[in-house]
């Protein structure tokens, strides 16, 4: 039998579909903020780095989407607050980027670095002139 070919119980390395279908609604869930079924999900056993095949992190689908209760429940249950994704992006970066103050805050109070990433958060409060953003960083 070569490598390549199935075994019993479908192909070898590949995700079984229960699997997929299970984690593209936890994705979902992050998406839109489903902060009491997304956490429970986790208590149950779903690793709170989760990613996706961009590298995106439950944290980062809920930032990106300005979900600040869903970030404060993920990072409370370990997820971590700079993991970047394929392109380097962090999740407070995204969240600068979309104008989302709420998980802005939600992000650095769960130990967010604003310089982590690239474009960091700092770099992407300078490419957008948001002084406000940047006093809040600490960064000139």
């Amino acid at each position: 039998m070569s490598e390549h070919e199935p075994t019993e119980g479908g192909s070898q390395g590949a995700p079984d579909e229960d699997v997929i279908e299970l984690a593209t609604k936890i994705f979902d869930l992050a998406r839109q903020g489903e902060t009491e079924t997304l956490a429970a999900y986790l208590d149950a056993g779903v690793p709170a780095n989760l990613t996706n095949d961009r590298g995106d992190t439950l944290v980062m689908l809920a930032a990106y989407h300005g979900h600040a209760a869903t970030v404060t429940a993920l990072l409370a249950r370990g997820a971590e607050a700079d993991r970047a994704n394929d392109r380097g992006q962090t999740p407070l970066a995204g969240a600068v980027f979309k104008g989302e103050e709420a998980v802005i805050r939600a992000l650095l109070a769960g130990g967010a670095d604003p310089t982590a990433g690239t474009p960091s958060a700092v770099d992407t409060a300078r490419m957008f002139a948001k002084a406000d953003l940047l006093e809040l960083f600490g960064a000139k």
